[in-house]
C-alpha cells in the first residue's frame, strides 16, 4: 500500500517533469527555426527537430530514463504539421486538404500520446528494450541511447513527415479522388491501431497471469495489428502528398523507412521477447500472420 501511495504521488511530478522537457524542446526548436531565417522549410524542420531531440536526450541522461523520448514519436509530427500549415504555406494550398491532414495528424498524435501516458509509470519505469540495452552496453549506453533510441527514430519520423510538406505547404492540386483514398487509408489506420491497443489493454487487465497469448479480435489475424495501423497511417499521409503534388513522389522514402523499421526491427524484437516469456508462442507464430491480417492456419 505504501508503494502504491508513493507511486500515486510521484507520477504527477514525473509527468510534470516530462512536460517541462517537451516545452523546453519546443522553445528550442522554435528559436532554431526562427534563427534559420528564410532557409528551406524542410531544412528548418530537420535542424529544429534534431535540436529538440537533443533537449529530450539531455533530460533522459540527467534522470537516467530513456523513456523520456517515448512520446516524441507522436508529439513531434503535431508541431511539424502546424509549422508546414501555418508557417511555411505558400498560400495556394487547398484549405480543405490542410484541415483534413492536420486534423488526422492531431487525432493520431493525441491518441498515441494518451496511449503512452496511461501506460507510463513514472521515472522509475523504463521501456524494457532500453533497460536491456542499458544492461548490455553499460558505460557506452549513452552512445546507443543518443544514436539508436533517440536520433534514429527522430530521423525516421522526419522522413515520414516529408509527406506533410506538399500536402500542407506547396501542393496546389484541388481536392480529388486520391485525397478520399488517403482519408480512408489514414482514418482506417487510426481505427485499426486504436482498436488493437484497446483490445490488448483489456486483455492485459483481464488476464493478469503471465504467459497467456493475445489471440482474439484483430490479434487473431495478425500478431501485431497495432504496428499495421501505424505503418498504414504514414502511407496514408504519402497519398495526401501525391494528391497535392505528384512531383513529390520521392517522399515515399518516409513511409518506406517506417515500414522497414517495424517489419525488420520492432516485430522480430517483440516476437523474440514473447518467445522467451510465453509458452506456446512458437506455435502461435506458425499459425498467425506477423503483420498483414490473414486467416490463422489450422
Amino acid at each position: 500500500m505504501d508503494n502504491l501511495h508513493t507511486k500515486s504521488k510521484s507520477l504527477p511530478k514525473a509527468f510534470a517533469l516530462c512536460a517541462l522537457a517537451y516545452i523546453i524542446a519546443l522553445c528550442v526548436a522554435v528559436f532554431i527555426g526562427y534563427a534559420m531565417g528564410d532557409r528551406h522549410p524542410i531544412w528548418i524542420v530537420l535542424t529544429a527537430d534534431i535540436a529538440a531531440t537533443l533537449v529530450i536526450y539531455a533530460f533522459a541522461r540527467v534522470f537516467l530514463n530513456a523513456s523520456f523520448y517515448d512520446a516524441y514519436w507522436s508529439v513531434a509530427p503535431l508541431a511539424i504539421a502546424l509549422y508546414y500549415a501555418l508557417g511555411a504555406s505558400s498560400g495556394n494550398v487547398d484549405f480543405t486538404r490542410q484541415v483534413l491532414v492536420v486534423t488526422l495528424v492531431f487525432i493520431w498524435g493525441m491518441r498515441l500520446t494518451y496511449n503512452w501516458a496511461r501506460q507510463w509509470r513514472g521515472l522509475g519505469h523504463e521501456d524494457w528494450r532500453y533497460a536491456n540495452l542499458r544492461d548490455k552496453w553499460k558505460r557506452r549506453f549513452w552512445i546507443v541511447e543518443l544514436s539508436g533510441i533517440e536520433m534514429m527514430p527522430t530521423i525516421i519520423v522526419f522522413l515520414g513527415c516529408l509527406s506533410l510538406y506538399p500536402a500542407l505547404s506547396t501542393g496546389t492540386s484541388t481536392l480529388g479522388v486520391l485525397d478520399w483514398v488517403a482519408i480512408v487509408v489514414t482514418s482506417g489506420a487510426i481505427i485499426i491501431e486504436t482498436t488493437a491497443d484497446q483490445q490488448l489493454r483489456r486483455f492485459v487487465k483481464t488476464n493478469p497471469q503471465p504467459g497467456k497469448i493475445m489471440s482474439t479480435g484483430l490479434w487473431a489475424y495478425s500478431r501485431h495489428p497495432n504496428y499495421l495501423g501505424e505503418v498504414m497511417f504514414w502511407w496514408g499521409l504519402f497519398l495526401f502528398a501525391l494528391a497535392a503534388d505528384l512531383s513529390y513522389w520521392w517522399v515515399f522514402v518516409g513511409p518506406l523507412a517506417i515500414t522497414v523499421l517495424f517489419i525488420f526491427m520492432s516485430i522480430p524484437m517483440m516476437d523474440k521477447r514473447n518467445l522467451e516469456r510465453r509458452p506456446g508462442y512458437q506455435e502461435h507464430m506458425r499459425r498467425v500472420s506477423a503483420f498483414i491480417p490473414w486467416f490463422p492456419k489450422k
